[in-house]
């Protein structure tokens, strides 16, 4: 039986990709469609020439399978370039980030899109849901990449979300097994949306010294930059990362700190494997990554993962006592 969000996405699983923005690749976007969740194409800071070209390959990939763009509203210079572009491929699903989305809500709609809002706050969750989005997706602070300086906690936010809307709520942040799915139903989420995770399998066409890196990751292996700005953002714990961090401590201007982190030191990190040159982004749950699987192979555990782990629960909570 599909749930609530399955059913409104027509998807297997309840599972989405994360926007990942300029590093999310073609392939892993068809790979999450294809394996039963839905995969989106991360729009970043990408022209729109870029955005057209994912957009037609992903579209003739997926073929009736569902899929999403992650549009980050803040981020990218011509949202509404991007938008005429979701209509005119007919991208089932959209999810803004990033800003406000309440702008763009309503000609998505009109035109049969299924609209999800990433959230950080109650208060933001209940902005979108009167706004008309169809989905909530609640992330915590654990979450990889930028995050909001409230620094909510996955388990903490998403129950009250889901308190605080009537649409369906999906959790983000911290979340990669199939113990985090079970969790994040069991807080009132109807599914997960995954990031690190998915950066570490084998569609993702990342640097192999990037996978490496997260898959050798423990627990203590992420920090936070960018406090001081404004601007919290979780990354692995990498040569570039740890010199940035001390040189944040030790005083630089907001201007340069942008320009240390920008899209080209992500490029250099993520894509050609310089963990001395650029940053690479990484949530909490790296120090829980452990091998680089197919995606269709790491759904098919974490599903078993849940199952396995509800039955037990199962028989805990119904246990008589003796």
């Amino acid at each position: 039986m599909r749930n609530l969000l399955c059913k409104q996405l027509d998807i297997q699983y309840p599972i989405i990709q994360g926007g990942m923005g300029n590093i999310s690749p073609v392939s892993l976007c068809i790979a999450v469609s294809q394996a039963g969740g839905l995969g989106q194409i991360g729009v970043g800071t990408s022209s729109l020439e870029v955005v057209e070209d994912k957009l037609s390959k992903v579209k003739e990939a997926v073929s009736e399978r569902p899929f999403g763009v992650n549009i980050p509203i803040s981020v990218h210079p011509d949202v509404s370039g991007v938008i005429e572009l979701v209509k005119q491929y007919n991208a089932p699903v959209v999810s803004l980030s990033a800003g406000n989305p309440k702008p763009w809500i309503p000609s998505l709609k009109e035109q049969g899109v299924k609209v999800l809002v990433v959230v950080s706050t109650v208060s933001q969750a209940r902005k979108a849901a009167q706004a008309g989005a169809d989905i909530i997706v609640a992330e915590g602070f654990e979450a990889a990449g930028k995050n909001s300086p409230k620094e909510l906690t996955t388990m903490t936010l998403i129950p009250q979300v889901v308190s605080a809307v009537e649409v369906p709520v999906i959790a983000a942040g911290g979340i990669g097994d199939g113990k985090g799915l079970l969790a994040a139903l069991s807080l009132g989420a109807s599914g997960v949306q995954l990031g690190t995770r998915l950066v570490a399998t084998q569609e993702a066409q990342v640097h192999q010294a990037y996978q490496q890196a997260m898959v050798k990751a423990n627990d203590e292996d992420t920090l936070v930059l960018g406090r001081s700005y404004g601007f919290v953002t979780r990354v692995l714990n990498v040569p570039y990362t740890s010199a940035l961090y001390q040189q944040e401590r030790t005083g630089l201007s907001k201007e340069e700190w942008l320009e240390y982190l920008n899209e080209d030191r992500h490029h250099r990190g993520a894509i050609l494997g310089h963990l001395d040159q650029g940053h690479v982004n990484a949530g909490q749950i790296v120090g829980e990554i452990h091998d680089v699987p197919t995606v269709a192979e790491l759904f098919e555990r974490m599903m078993r993962e849940a199952k396995q782990q509800h039955h037990q629960l199962h028989a805990f909570l119904n246990k008589e006592e003796e």
